[in-house]
């Protein structure tokens, strides 16, 4: 037996709830199959300066009586500005910062908002090979927490915008020496 479910979510982007919200949809992966996102810029816009402020994810959800396959896991390897090296497995699907806190990484100050695009403790160095193969590119909300990164660069990302695939497996990303929480 079979049973499939669709769930529309709509979610209200406003002010500080919006972190949370996307964070919400973010983890709509975890219990479904696919989830599907429709960006601002499909949605009508508000007035002449400003998009809606509405998020819409559609997320089709599969259950079954048959046991449902493991999903498959994913390595990275963290490397400190010391030179260190952290090796964590992961699963496809997860963010970054999800690795880091199932298995209770201690990178200091890493994460402090919890994936909800509210400060730049997340940020890592990818080498270019591996920044131009990632599937998203970073939104404006990322890019704006990136620019109070220390240590940014060209190819610096937040890991909790990074959704792990498997084509990442075997990641390597570097650690910056100093982190700096844009909540301060």
């Amino acid at each position: 037996m079979i049973v499939m479910s669709v769930m529309i979510v709509v979610l209200k982007i406003n002010d500080g709830k919006a972190y949370a919200t996307m964070a919400l949809i973010r983890n709509l992966q975890r219990f479904t199959k696919e989830v599907i996102y429709m960006p601002f810029n499909v949605l009508p816009k508000m007035n002449s300066h400003r998009q809606p402020l509405c998020q819409i994810a559609i997320a089709q959800s599969v259950s079954t009586t048959q046991p449902l396959h493991e999903q498959q896991k994913v390595k990275i390897t963290f490397v400190k500005s010391n030179g260190d090296r952290i090796e964590a497995t992961g699963k496809v699907g997860d963010s970054i910062l999800d690795i880091v806190v199932n298995n209770e990484i201690d990178l200091d100050g890493y994460g402090a908002c919890e994936g909800t695009l509210t400060c730049s403790t997340c940020h890592l160095i990818f080498p270019q090979k591996v920044y131009d193969m990632l599937p998203d590119k970073p939104t404006d909300e990322e890019l704006d927490m990136l620019d109070l990164a220390y240590d940014l660069t060209d190819t610096s990302r937040l890991g909790c915008q990074i959704i792990m695939t498997k084509d990442l497996d075997g990641l390597e990303v570097r650690v910056p020496s100093t982190i700096t929480d844009a909540r301060d």
